[in-house]
Order: C-alpha cells, then sequence, then structure tokens
C-alpha cells in the first residue's frame, strides 16, 4: 500500500474500566509491551505510518508504557473515566502522543445533555485538547442510540466555530 495510509491501527484491546486500569503496569510490561514494541518497531522501521491504539477508560497510569511502545496516537481519550482529567493528560504526555477523540463526553452529555451543553463542551476540550496540537476530533467513543440530532448538530458546529477561532 506504499504511504497510502498515514496511521495503522495495531491494536483494540481495552486496558482501562471506568475507575482504572485492568492491569497493572508490570503485567502490562510483560504481557503486551515486548509485542507492541516489536510492531510498532516494525512499522516505523519500513513505513512512514504512525501507530493507532485504542484503549478505552481510565489508563493514565498506562499512558507512560503505550508511548515506551511507540504508540503515536492513543484512540478514544476517554476523560470521564476516573483520574483522565484532560489537562493533566494533555499537560503530561501531548509532547509524546497525539489525543484522537475526547471531544464530547457520549455517555452523559452527547446522548441526555442539551444542544447548548455538547457545543460548551467540545468548545472547551477544543482548547484543551489542541493547544500545540496533536489532537484529531473525536467524540470519546461511538454515538449512542437515541441521542438527538440538534446534539450532533451542535457538535459539528462547534467543530467548525472552533476551527474558525483558531
Amino acid at each position: 500500500m506504499g504511504d497510502v495510509p498515514q496511521a495503522a491501527f495495531t491494536c483494540g484491546t481495552d486496558f482501562g474500566t471506568q475507575k482504572c486500569p485492568f492491569c497493572s503496569n508490570e503485567t502490562f510490561r510483560e504481557l503486551y509491551m515486548p509485542y507492541y514494541k516489536k510492531i510498532n518497531k516494525w512499522i516505523h522501521a519500513n513505513t512512514s505510518w504512525k501507530t493507532f491504539k485504542h484503549s478505552c477508560g481510565s489508563i493514565k497510569a498506562l499512558i507512560p508504557e503505550l508511548i515506551e511502545c511507540g504508540f503515536d496516537i492513543l484512540n478514544p481519550v476517554q476523560w470521564t473515566a476516573e483520574n483522565m482529567d484532560p489537562r493533566e493528560l494533555k499537560r503530561e504526555f501531548g509532547k509524546d502522543i497525539v489525543f484522537w477523540g475526547g471531544g464530547v463526553d457520549t455517555q452523559k452529555t452527547f446522548a441526555f445533555g442539551k444542544a447548548e451543553q455538547v457545543r460548551e463542551e467540545v468548545l472547551e476540550m477544543c482548547r484543551i485538547f489542541s493547544e500545540g496540537g496533536g489532537f484529531v476530533f473525536n467524540t470519546i467513543h461511538n454515538i449512542q442510540a437515541m441521542t438527538p440530532v440538534e446534539n450532533v448538530v451542535a457538535m459539528i458546529d462547534a467543530v467548525k466555530e472552533f476551527n474558525r477561532i483558531i
């Protein structure tokens, strides 16, 4: 495929729950890290692609290991999970990994909030995560069934508004 792809989705294993990682850093290093390092190293040595890691949940404690594994992109950014403050994530890891997602809370605000709440949250998350680059807008996760159409429109309009601001 040459240089047509820009990123390779290498793994979709979730490592977090709503409250904490589901494994210790030691377990991650022993069971997962050697394989992640190997695939990321090969991709980086043989292509121009970035590597993309999916993991939901409270994974702040594991982000340094994900970076050490060679991942370039983290998706989603579930800042609604415990210990996942978006400002702290951006400050601590924003120079080392791209945050792809985290633009709006799909479990609460997006699904059950009002359009103005969605707009405000989208603008705030864009301000936080885009500072200095390294952010691709996306929701925290999939759009839930019964999410009001006006909230989807509010999200899209807020992203457009933010892009006019910067």
